[in-house]
Protein backbone atom coordinates (compact mmCIF):
# COMPACT_ATOMS: atom_id res chain seq x y z
CA UNK A 1 0.00 0.00 0.00
CA UNK A 2 1.35 3.42 -0.96
CA UNK A 3 1.79 6.33 1.47
CA UNK A 4 -1.12 8.21 -0.09
CA UNK A 5 -3.39 5.17 0.19
CA UNK A 6 -2.52 4.79 3.87
CA UNK A 7 -3.10 8.48 4.43
CA UNK A 8 -6.48 8.43 2.74
CA UNK A 9 -7.64 5.73 5.14
CA UNK A 10 -7.38 8.31 7.93
CA UNK A 11 -10.19 10.37 6.37
CA UNK A 12 -13.66 8.88 6.91
CA UNK A 13 -15.21 10.93 4.10
CA UNK A 14 -12.97 9.14 1.59
CA UNK A 15 -13.98 5.63 2.56
CA UNK A 16 -17.11 5.49 0.41
CA UNK A 17 -20.57 4.56 1.65
CA UNK A 18 -23.24 1.94 0.90
CA UNK A 19 -21.16 0.20 -1.72
CA UNK A 20 -20.38 3.42 -3.60
CA UNK A 21 -16.76 4.14 -4.53
CA UNK A 22 -14.90 6.87 -2.63
CA UNK A 23 -15.58 10.41 -3.85
CA UNK A 24 -12.97 12.47 -5.66
CA UNK A 25 -12.83 15.52 -3.40
CA UNK A 26 -11.21 18.47 -5.19
CA UNK A 27 -12.69 21.32 -3.13
CA UNK A 28 -10.15 21.62 -0.31
CA UNK A 29 -9.65 25.34 -0.98
CA UNK A 30 -13.21 25.77 0.30
CA UNK A 31 -12.96 23.34 3.19
CA UNK A 32 -10.55 20.51 3.85
CA UNK A 33 -11.65 17.08 4.94
CA UNK A 34 -10.87 16.08 8.52
CA UNK A 35 -8.91 13.03 9.66
CA UNK A 36 -10.27 10.63 12.26
CA UNK A 37 -7.93 12.16 14.84
CA UNK A 38 -9.91 15.41 14.67
CA UNK A 39 -13.21 13.63 15.23
CA UNK A 40 -11.66 11.74 18.15
CA UNK A 41 -10.42 14.95 19.76
CA UNK A 42 -13.87 16.56 19.50
CA UNK A 43 -15.58 13.54 21.01
CA UNK A 44 -12.96 13.30 23.75
CA UNK A 45 -13.74 16.84 24.87
CA UNK A 46 -17.46 16.18 25.20
CA UNK A 47 -16.91 12.76 26.77
CA UNK A 48 -13.94 13.24 29.10
CA UNK A 49 -13.75 16.90 30.17
CA UNK A 50 -16.74 18.97 28.95
CA UNK A 51 -15.99 22.04 31.03
CA UNK A 52 -15.57 25.82 30.62
CA UNK A 53 -11.96 27.01 30.58
CA UNK A 54 -10.99 29.77 32.97
CA UNK A 55 -14.23 29.86 34.97
CA UNK A 56 -14.46 26.94 37.35
CA UNK A 57 -11.79 25.20 39.43
CA UNK A 58 -12.94 21.61 39.04
CA UNK A 59 -11.06 19.00 37.01
CA UNK A 60 -13.10 19.38 33.82
CA UNK A 61 -12.42 23.11 33.67
CA UNK A 62 -8.75 22.70 34.53
CA UNK A 63 -8.25 20.05 31.86
CA UNK A 64 -9.96 21.92 29.03
CA UNK A 65 -8.18 25.13 30.03
CA UNK A 66 -4.81 23.41 29.90
CA UNK A 67 -5.52 21.86 26.50
CA UNK A 68 -7.04 25.04 25.05
CA UNK A 69 -3.97 27.08 25.94
CA UNK A 70 -1.82 24.23 24.66
CA UNK A 71 -3.58 24.56 21.32
CA UNK A 72 -2.78 28.28 21.33
CA UNK A 73 0.89 27.47 21.89
CA UNK A 74 0.84 24.93 19.05
CA UNK A 75 -0.53 27.38 16.52
CA UNK A 76 1.86 30.10 17.66
CA UNK A 77 4.78 27.74 17.08
CA UNK A 78 3.42 26.57 13.74
CA UNK A 79 3.01 30.14 12.44
CA UNK A 80 6.19 31.56 13.96
CA UNK A 81 4.09 34.04 15.93
CA UNK A 82 5.89 36.29 18.44
CA UNK A 83 3.98 34.81 21.39
CA UNK A 84 1.05 32.49 22.15
CA UNK A 85 -0.75 35.54 23.53
CA UNK A 86 -0.77 36.83 19.96
CA UNK A 87 -3.08 34.00 18.84
CA UNK A 88 -6.78 34.88 19.03
CA UNK A 89 -9.20 32.02 18.39
CA UNK A 90 -12.20 33.04 16.29
CA UNK A 91 -14.75 31.43 13.97
CA UNK A 92 -12.84 31.99 10.72
CA UNK A 93 -10.61 34.38 8.78
CA UNK A 94 -13.65 36.52 7.95
CA UNK A 95 -14.14 37.30 11.63
CA UNK A 96 -10.40 37.90 12.02
CA UNK A 97 -10.37 40.46 9.20
CA UNK A 98 -13.46 42.13 10.64
CA UNK A 99 -11.81 42.30 14.06
CA UNK A 100 -8.89 44.24 12.61
CA UNK A 101 -11.13 46.37 10.41
CA UNK A 102 -13.52 47.31 13.20
CA UNK A 103 -10.80 47.56 15.82
CA UNK A 104 -8.62 50.22 14.18
CA UNK A 105 -8.88 53.83 15.36
CA UNK A 106 -9.73 55.05 11.87
CA UNK A 107 -9.80 58.69 10.89
CA UNK A 108 -11.71 60.04 7.89
CA UNK A 109 -9.49 59.90 4.83
CA UNK A 110 -7.35 56.97 6.00
CA UNK A 111 -6.57 54.75 3.02
CA UNK A 112 -6.78 50.95 2.88
CA UNK A 113 -5.10 49.17 -0.03
CA UNK A 114 -6.39 45.83 -1.32
CA UNK A 115 -5.77 43.94 -4.56
CA UNK A 116 -8.38 43.57 -7.27
CA UNK A 117 -8.54 39.83 -6.56
CA UNK A 118 -9.54 39.74 -2.90
CA UNK A 119 -12.11 37.41 -1.40
CA UNK A 120 -15.29 39.21 -0.36
CA UNK A 121 -14.18 38.80 3.26
CA UNK A 122 -11.31 41.18 2.52
CA UNK A 123 -13.32 43.62 0.45
CA UNK A 124 -16.86 44.12 1.73
CA UNK A 125 -15.86 45.22 5.22
CA UNK A 126 -13.64 47.97 3.77
CA UNK A 127 -16.43 49.12 1.49
CA UNK A 128 -18.72 49.33 4.50
CA UNK A 129 -16.16 51.29 6.52
CA UNK A 130 -15.69 53.68 3.62
CA UNK A 131 -19.41 54.44 3.90
CA UNK A 132 -19.53 54.56 7.68
CA UNK A 133 -16.23 56.17 8.67
CA UNK A 134 -14.97 57.92 5.58
CA UNK A 135 -12.15 55.53 4.73
CA UNK A 136 -10.71 55.58 1.24
CA UNK A 137 -10.42 52.19 -0.44
CA UNK A 138 -7.71 51.80 -3.07
CA UNK A 139 -7.12 48.82 -5.36
CA UNK A 140 -3.86 47.38 -6.64
CA UNK A 141 -4.45 45.63 -9.95
CA UNK A 142 -2.55 42.38 -10.34
CA UNK A 143 -1.03 41.31 -13.69
CA UNK A 144 -2.93 38.41 -15.26
CA UNK A 145 0.22 36.33 -15.73
CA UNK A 146 0.79 35.91 -12.00
CA UNK A 147 3.72 38.33 -11.69
CA UNK A 148 3.80 41.11 -9.09
CA UNK A 149 4.32 44.79 -9.95
CA UNK A 150 6.29 46.23 -7.05
CA UNK A 151 6.47 49.65 -8.71
CA UNK A 152 2.68 49.82 -8.83
CA UNK A 153 2.61 49.01 -5.11
CA UNK A 154 5.10 51.78 -4.38
CA UNK A 155 3.00 54.27 -6.33
CA UNK A 156 -0.03 53.43 -4.20
CA UNK A 157 1.97 53.56 -0.98
CA UNK A 158 3.39 56.97 -1.95
CA UNK A 159 -0.17 58.33 -1.90
CA UNK A 160 -0.42 57.46 1.79
CA UNK A 161 -1.80 54.14 3.06
CA UNK A 162 -2.80 53.27 6.63
CA UNK A 163 -3.25 49.54 6.07
CA UNK A 164 -2.32 47.09 3.32
CA UNK A 165 -4.69 44.09 3.34
CA UNK A 166 -3.76 41.38 0.80
CA UNK A 167 -4.14 37.65 0.34
CA UNK A 168 -1.02 35.53 0.57
CA UNK A 169 -2.33 32.92 -1.87
CA UNK A 170 -5.36 33.57 -4.04
CA UNK A 171 -8.42 31.36 -3.69
CA UNK A 172 -9.33 32.27 -7.28
CA UNK A 173 -6.28 31.04 -9.21
CA UNK A 174 -3.74 29.88 -6.62
CA UNK A 175 -1.07 32.52 -7.23
CA UNK A 176 0.98 33.71 -4.24
CA UNK A 177 2.22 37.21 -3.51
CA UNK A 178 5.73 38.11 -2.26
CA UNK A 179 4.53 38.86 1.26
CA UNK A 180 7.88 39.75 2.79
CA UNK A 181 8.66 42.25 0.04
CA UNK A 182 5.18 43.74 0.29
CA UNK A 183 5.48 44.06 4.07
CA UNK A 184 8.90 45.70 3.89
CA UNK A 185 7.74 48.23 1.31
CA UNK A 186 4.58 48.97 3.28
CA UNK A 187 6.44 49.44 6.57
CA UNK A 188 8.90 51.84 4.96
CA UNK A 189 5.92 54.05 4.12
CA UNK A 190 4.37 53.72 7.58
CA UNK A 191 1.59 51.31 6.60
CA UNK A 192 0.62 48.24 8.60
CA UNK A 193 -0.04 44.90 6.93
CA UNK A 194 -2.90 42.40 7.28
CA UNK A 195 -2.55 39.14 5.35
CA UNK A 196 -5.26 36.60 4.53
CA UNK A 197 -3.39 33.32 4.90
CA UNK A 198 -6.27 30.91 4.28
CA UNK A 199 -4.86 29.32 1.12
CA UNK A 200 -1.20 29.53 2.13
CA UNK A 201 -0.71 28.22 5.68
CA UNK A 202 -2.31 24.82 5.00
CA UNK A 203 0.16 24.16 2.18
CA UNK A 204 3.46 25.91 2.93
CA UNK A 205 5.57 27.01 5.85
CA UNK A 206 4.76 30.42 7.33
CA UNK A 207 7.03 32.39 9.68
CA UNK A 208 5.22 35.53 10.74
CA UNK A 209 8.23 37.05 12.48
CA UNK A 210 10.44 36.52 9.44
CA UNK A 211 7.78 37.94 7.14
CA UNK A 212 7.20 40.92 9.43
CA UNK A 213 3.41 40.78 9.09
CA UNK A 214 1.38 42.80 11.60
CA UNK A 215 -1.82 40.72 11.40
CA UNK A 216 -2.50 37.29 9.91
CA UNK A 217 -6.00 35.85 9.39
CA UNK A 218 -6.55 32.12 9.04
CA UNK A 219 -9.49 29.72 8.72
CA UNK A 220 -8.62 26.42 10.37
CA UNK A 221 -11.35 24.56 8.47
CA UNK A 222 -9.04 24.77 5.46
CA UNK A 223 -6.23 22.94 7.25
CA UNK A 224 -7.89 19.78 8.59
CA UNK A 225 -9.82 21.51 11.38
CA UNK A 226 -13.60 21.49 11.94
CA UNK A 227 -15.88 24.18 10.62
CA UNK A 228 -16.28 27.31 12.69
CA UNK A 229 -12.62 27.54 13.73
CA UNK A 230 -10.14 30.23 12.80
CA UNK A 231 -7.66 32.65 14.28
CA UNK A 232 -6.05 36.04 14.11
CA UNK A 233 -2.31 36.15 14.77
CA UNK A 234 -0.34 39.27 15.62
CA UNK A 235 2.04 40.90 18.01
CA UNK A 236 0.31 41.17 21.43
CA UNK A 237 1.27 44.84 21.78
CA UNK A 238 -0.23 45.66 18.40
CA UNK A 239 -3.33 43.60 19.14
CA UNK A 240 -3.80 45.54 22.38
CA UNK A 241 -4.40 48.68 20.32
CA UNK A 242 -7.43 47.16 18.62
CA UNK A 243 -10.92 47.58 20.03
CA UNK A 244 -12.68 44.23 20.61
CA UNK A 245 -15.35 43.24 18.13
CA UNK A 246 -17.45 41.66 20.92
CA UNK A 247 -17.09 42.10 24.68
CA UNK A 248 -18.65 40.42 27.69
CA UNK A 249 -17.80 37.40 29.77
CA UNK A 250 -14.10 36.43 29.90
CA UNK A 251 -12.98 39.69 28.24
CA UNK A 252 -12.63 41.81 31.39
CA UNK A 253 -10.47 41.82 34.49
CA UNK A 254 -13.21 43.44 36.57
CA UNK A 255 -16.39 45.45 36.31
CA UNK A 256 -18.43 47.85 38.39
CA UNK A 257 -21.90 49.12 37.57
CA UNK A 258 -20.34 51.96 35.59
CA UNK A 259 -16.99 50.79 34.19
CA UNK A 260 -14.72 47.84 33.39
CA UNK A 261 -11.14 46.96 32.59
CA UNK A 262 -10.33 44.76 29.60
CA UNK A 263 -8.02 41.78 29.90
CA UNK A 264 -4.87 41.79 27.77
CA UNK A 265 -4.80 39.96 24.44
CA UNK A 266 -5.84 37.40 23.43
CA UNK A 267 -8.59 37.06 26.04
CA UNK A 268 -10.14 40.48 25.48
CA UNK A 269 -11.11 39.26 21.99
CA UNK A 270 -12.54 35.88 23.01
CA UNK A 271 -15.90 36.79 24.51
CA UNK A 272 -18.16 34.20 26.07
CA UNK A 273 -17.87 30.44 26.16
CA UNK A 274 -15.51 29.35 23.39
CA UNK A 275 -15.65 26.59 20.79
CA UNK A 276 -13.39 24.36 22.89
CA UNK A 277 -14.25 21.20 20.98
CA UNK A 278 -13.54 22.93 17.67
CA UNK A 279 -10.23 24.42 18.75
CA UNK A 280 -9.04 21.13 20.23
CA UNK A 281 -10.13 19.39 17.04
CA UNK A 282 -8.21 21.96 15.01
CA UNK A 283 -5.14 21.35 17.17
CA UNK A 284 -5.41 17.64 16.41
CA UNK A 285 -5.61 18.50 12.72
CA UNK A 286 -2.51 20.65 13.07
CA UNK A 287 -0.65 17.77 14.71
CA UNK A 288 -1.64 15.50 11.83
CA UNK A 289 -0.49 18.10 9.29
CA UNK A 290 2.86 18.50 11.03
CA UNK A 291 3.38 14.75 11.08
CA UNK A 292 2.92 14.65 7.30
CA UNK A 293 5.13 17.73 6.91
CA UNK A 294 4.49 20.87 4.89
CA UNK A 295 7.38 20.10 2.53
CA UNK A 296 5.65 16.84 1.66
CA UNK A 297 2.29 18.59 1.27
CA UNK A 298 3.67 21.24 -1.06
CA UNK A 299 5.58 18.71 -3.17
CA UNK A 300 2.45 16.54 -3.40
CA UNK A 301 0.34 19.54 -4.50
CA UNK A 302 2.89 20.46 -7.18
CA UNK A 303 2.99 16.95 -8.60
CA UNK A 304 -0.79 16.67 -8.84
CA UNK A 305 -1.23 20.11 -10.37
CA UNK A 306 1.53 19.48 -12.90
CA UNK A 307 -0.33 16.38 -14.08
CA UNK A 308 -3.69 18.13 -14.34
CA UNK A 309 -2.12 21.11 -16.12
CA UNK A 310 -0.21 18.94 -18.59
CA UNK A 311 -3.23 16.78 -19.46
CA UNK A 312 -5.75 19.57 -19.85
CA UNK A 313 -3.32 21.76 -21.79
CA UNK A 314 -4.09 19.39 -24.67
CA UNK A 315 -7.71 20.57 -24.69
CA UNK A 316 -8.04 23.84 -26.66
CA UNK A 317 -11.39 24.67 -25.02
CA UNK A 318 -9.91 24.68 -21.53
CA UNK A 319 -9.06 28.25 -20.48
CA UNK A 320 -6.70 28.35 -17.52
CA UNK A 321 -6.93 31.20 -15.01
CA UNK A 322 -3.75 32.49 -13.41
CA UNK A 323 -0.12 31.59 -14.08
CA UNK A 324 0.54 29.01 -16.79
CA UNK A 325 3.26 27.39 -14.69
CA UNK A 326 1.54 25.03 -12.25
CA UNK A 327 4.42 25.48 -9.79
CA UNK A 328 3.22 29.05 -9.25
CA UNK A 329 -0.26 27.85 -8.15
CA UNK A 330 0.39 24.37 -6.72
CA UNK A 331 -2.80 23.81 -4.75
CA UNK A 332 -5.34 25.23 -7.24
CA UNK A 333 -6.27 24.58 -10.87
CA UNK A 334 -8.89 27.14 -11.93
CA UNK A 335 -10.34 27.18 -15.44
CA UNK A 336 -13.30 27.75 -17.74
CA UNK A 337 -14.62 25.61 -20.58
CA UNK A 338 -15.68 27.22 -23.86
CA UNK A 339 -19.39 26.67 -24.39
CA UNK A 340 -20.05 25.19 -20.93
CA UNK A 341 -21.53 26.95 -17.91
CA UNK A 342 -19.21 26.47 -14.87
CA UNK A 343 -22.02 25.30 -12.61
CA UNK A 344 -23.22 22.73 -15.14
CA UNK A 345 -19.66 21.48 -15.51
CA UNK A 346 -19.42 20.99 -11.76
CA UNK A 347 -22.71 19.10 -11.65
CA UNK A 348 -21.68 16.91 -14.60
CA UNK A 349 -18.45 15.93 -12.81
CA UNK A 350 -20.27 15.24 -9.56
CA UNK A 351 -23.11 13.23 -11.06
CA UNK A 352 -21.07 11.26 -13.55
CA UNK A 353 -17.70 10.82 -11.86
CA UNK A 354 -18.20 11.64 -8.16
CA UNK A 355 -15.70 14.46 -8.70
CA UNK A 356 -16.38 17.41 -6.39
CA UNK A 357 -15.07 20.77 -7.61
CA UNK A 358 -16.10 24.35 -6.88
CA UNK A 359 -17.91 26.46 -9.47
CA UNK A 360 -19.06 30.07 -9.57
CA UNK A 361 -17.31 33.29 -8.66
CA UNK A 362 -15.54 31.93 -5.57
CA UNK A 363 -16.49 34.95 -3.43
CA UNK A 364 -14.46 37.19 -5.75
CA UNK A 365 -17.47 38.61 -7.60
CA UNK A 366 -15.72 41.92 -8.30
CA UNK A 367 -13.00 40.27 -10.39
CA UNK A 368 -15.46 38.27 -12.52
CA UNK A 369 -17.91 41.12 -12.98
CA UNK A 370 -15.17 43.40 -14.30
CA UNK A 371 -14.43 40.74 -16.94
CA UNK A 372 -18.07 39.84 -17.64
CA UNK A 373 -17.38 36.21 -16.70
CA UNK A 374 -20.11 34.03 -15.19
CA UNK A 375 -17.56 32.23 -13.04
CA UNK A 376 -15.02 29.44 -13.32
CA UNK A 377 -14.37 25.88 -12.23
CA UNK A 378 -11.82 25.31 -9.47
CA UNK A 379 -10.15 22.04 -8.61
CA UNK A 380 -8.08 22.25 -5.45
CA UNK A 381 -5.72 19.65 -4.05
CA UNK A 382 -4.50 18.61 -0.64
CA UNK A 383 -2.52 15.94 1.14
CA UNK A 384 -5.20 13.25 0.66
CA UNK A 385 -5.70 13.85 -3.08
CA UNK A 386 -4.43 10.90 -5.10
CA UNK A 387 -3.03 10.67 -8.66
CA UNK A 388 -6.06 8.52 -9.47
CA UNK A 389 -8.28 11.46 -8.43
CA UNK A 390 -6.56 13.63 -11.04
CA UNK A 391 -6.99 10.95 -13.69
CA UNK A 392 -10.74 10.75 -12.96
CA UNK A 393 -11.05 14.53 -13.00
CA UNK A 394 -9.31 14.83 -16.37
CA UNK A 395 -11.39 12.00 -17.83
CA UNK A 396 -14.60 13.70 -16.69
CA UNK A 397 -13.62 17.04 -18.21
CA UNK A 398 -12.75 15.38 -21.50
CA UNK A 399 -16.07 13.52 -21.68
CA UNK A 400 -17.95 16.72 -21.00
CA UNK A 401 -16.12 18.47 -23.83
CA UNK A 402 -16.85 15.55 -26.14
CA UNK A 403 -20.55 15.74 -25.33
CA UNK A 404 -20.90 19.48 -25.91
CA UNK A 405 -19.65 20.60 -29.34
CA UNK A 406 -17.51 23.70 -29.44
CA UNK A 407 -20.28 25.65 -31.18
CA UNK A 408 -22.77 24.99 -28.38
CA UNK A 409 -23.79 28.10 -26.49
CA UNK A 410 -26.46 26.61 -24.23
CA UNK A 411 -25.48 26.37 -20.58
CA UNK A 412 -27.34 23.11 -20.12
CA UNK A 413 -25.29 19.93 -20.14
CA UNK A 414 -26.71 16.74 -21.71
CA UNK A 415 -27.88 13.70 -19.76
CA UNK A 416 -25.28 11.23 -18.58
CA UNK A 417 -24.79 7.91 -20.35
CA UNK A 418 -23.88 4.41 -19.20
CA UNK A 419 -26.68 4.29 -16.64
CA UNK A 420 -25.46 7.33 -14.72
CA UNK A 421 -27.99 9.67 -13.18
CA UNK A 422 -29.14 12.57 -15.38
CA UNK A 423 -27.57 15.88 -14.60
CA UNK A 424 -29.61 18.22 -12.43
CA UNK A 425 -29.75 21.89 -13.23
CA UNK A 426 -27.42 24.10 -11.28
CA UNK A 427 -28.85 26.20 -8.49
CA UNK A 428 -25.63 27.65 -7.18
CA UNK A 429 -24.97 31.16 -6.05
CA UNK A 430 -21.97 32.94 -7.49
CA UNK A 431 -20.13 32.86 -4.16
Amino acid sequence: MSDIDRRRRDFPALRGTKGAPPPVYLDSACMSLVPQAVLDAIQEYYTDYPGCAGRSLHRFAEEVGHRYEGARESFARFLGAPSPSGIVFLRNATEAINLVARGFDWKPGDRVLVTDQEHNSNLVVWQRLAQERGLQLAHLRLPSDGTFDAEALDRELARGVRLVSFFQTSNLDGRSLPVREITERAHRKGAEVLIDGCQAAPHQGVDLQALGIDFYALSLHKMLGPSGTGLLAGDPERLAKLSPLVIGGETVEWTTLTEHQLRPPPHRFEAGLQNYAGVLGAAAGLQYLEQVGLDEVEAHDRSLNATATRELAQEPRVRLLGPEDSAQRPSIYSFTLDGVDPNDAALFLDEGYRVMVRSGMHCVHSWYRERSLPGSIRASFYLYTSPADIDTFVTGVRELLDRIPASTTSAKAPPMSRGKRPIRRARVRGA
